[in-house]
């Protein structure tokens, strides 16, 4: 596949490197990689499984380890995202932010959402975990999201009643990202893999999602982005082929009109 030239050059740079330290058993990449879509603009997801022997001493030294793949400028690790075992890089020359995963083979043999690609190993062990354990992006629960959405509303409403502004406005990405992008993503036969790429996978529903963001920091317009959210979780529910989905309708009904109290109240 085509890489982008910086990225290419750090790969084969870091490659070249963990080729020689002989704890390490492989080196895997997913990410934009893995699907085809690298452009100047993309990162470099890496996985590195470790002997289990040499694990925990790695795992110590892990940021000793990233600054010598290249031009290290700043590494933090990964909680943030709930993944402590990931060292987030940021090298110069060429400047690149790389994703430094580490793993015991057991691990990454099971904890994997995608299949990704080996790019060096020793033996057939990286091959043969992922031809062992195959493993596909997450099954989409529509169940999951209606059994909370409302709830949500209702959060947003009582941040927009007490004039929380800019948690609102938060709010509002969050819905974007974790209910209206992947249901209109699903829709049109894609991963539910939030607002990533929106522009590019749905255009048809640009219109409709520009509608979600407040033009400004100001109760009316927020409340009508949460309003057209709403609407737009609506709808796009009502094209899902899933007859066995329980609607919350008592929740929606009362948060709905506990959002119009609301905006009635600051009229």
């Amino acid at each position: 596949m085509l890489v982008p030239e910086p990225q290419q050059e750090l790969l084969e740079q870091i490659l070249a490197k963990l080729q020689t330290d002989e704890r390490v058993l492989g080196v895997a990449i997913g990410g934009s990689y893995l699907t085809g879509e690298m452009d100047e603009y993309s990162d470099l997801d890496l996985i590195i499984v470790i002997d289990n022997v040499h694990y925990q001493e790695v795992l110590k030294e892990r940021r000793l380890l990233a600054t010598r793949l290249g031009k290290l400028l700043a590494a933090f690790t990964g909680e943030h995202v709930g993944e402590p075992r990931l060292l987030i890089c940021l090298y110069d020359s060429p400047l690149v932010h790389v994703d430094l995963k580490f793993l015991l083979l057991e691990d990454f043999q099971t904890d994997r959402v995608e299949n990704p690609i080996i790019l060096w190993e020793r033996g057939n062990l990286l091959t043969l975990a992922v031809s062992k354990n195959p493993r596909n992006y997450p099954p989409f629960d529509p169940q999951w999201i209606e059994d909370r959405f409302w709830v949500w509303v209702h959060y947003g409403a009582t941040k927009l009643g007490r004039g929380e502004l800019f948690e609102a406005i938060d709010f509002l990405s969050f819905l974007r990202g974790q209910v209206l992008a992947p249901l209109a993503k699903v829709q049109a036969g894609l991963l539910p893999r939030g607002v990533r790429n929106l522009e590019r996978e749905i255009p048809s529903y640009l219109s409709d999602f520009r509608q979600t963001i407040p033009a400004k920091h100001d109760r009316h317009e927020i409340a009508r982005s949460l309003q057209h959210t709403i609407r737009l979780y609506c709808h796009l529910r009502s094209t899902l082929t899933m007859p066995e989905l329980i609607l919350r309708s008592q929740a929606e009904a009362a948060c709905t009109k506990y959002l119009e109290k609301v905006i009635n109240d600051f009229k």
